[in-house]
């Protein structure tokens, strides 16, 4: 009888254990050296994650009594005068680039799968999408007054712009769309709050009856 655990159980395990190895509390340190440690972990932990870190993530790394937040502020005054900066996104935070320098990384190095690479109608999709989420193609289809192919959500999707949402309570109960929090980053958002109101959107060409 074959008694092997599954890989995954295995690597639970082992996460756990290294989990229970971390020294949180730093007690032998002293309390300044003891909370720049503690900065250099949120540092690290923001610069491996592609995507915002939640602040129990991120409490997970340091003493009980640390408030995150302080840990946070101190790594944001650090990082001042830096080409990239601590981004608060929804209830996370990320390490990003400042957008002052995207024209200097594009012209360095090949940076296509980063770039959003969308066209100007698939921007407005997207921001219908914001708008209006959680919402259908045959929602979207209302508002730009045709079919919304598969294409164009598959390619939204795919850059992590957009995921499914709720199901419509409509009769076949759809799929709907929102946006995610890649998005929020790619667009230097906080949160949805931060959107531009909707004239704003047409000024800039991205909304449905803004001129082309």
């Amino acid at each position: 009888m074959n008694t092997r655990r599954p890989d995954k159980t295995r690597s639970r395990d082992t996460a756990d254990r290294h989990d229970a190895d971390l020294d949180r509390e730093l007690a032998d340190l002293p309390p300044e050296l003891r909370w720049r440690e503690w900065i250099r972990r949120i540092e690290a932990v923001l610069f491996a994650s592609a995507a915002p870190v939640p602040r129990e993530h991120l409490a997970r790394v340091v003493g009980q009594r640390a408030s995150v937040d302080l840990l946070i502020e101190d790594l944001a005054a650090e990082t001042e005068g830096r080409s990239f900066e601590v981004k608060k996104v929804t209830d996370g935070w990320m390490m990003r680039s400042r957008p002052a320098y995207g024209p200097t990384i594009r012209a360095a190095a090949e940076v296509n799968d980063q770039a959003l690479d969308l066209n100007e109608f698939d921007i407005a999709v997207l921001a219908a999408i914001a708008y209006h989420q959680p919402i259908t193609r045959d929602g979207l289809k209302e508002i730009f007054g045709k079919e919304i192919n598969r294409d164009l959500i598959g390619r939204l999707n795919e850059r992590k712009l957009i995921a499914t949402g709720p199901r419509s309570p409509r009769r076949g109960a759809p799929y709907t769309f929102v946006t995610t929090d890649r998005f929020l980053a790619a667009f230097d958002l906080e949160n949805l709050r931060d959107l531009p109101d909707q004239e704003q959107l047409q000024d800039a060409g991205m909304a449905p009856g803004s001129p082309a």
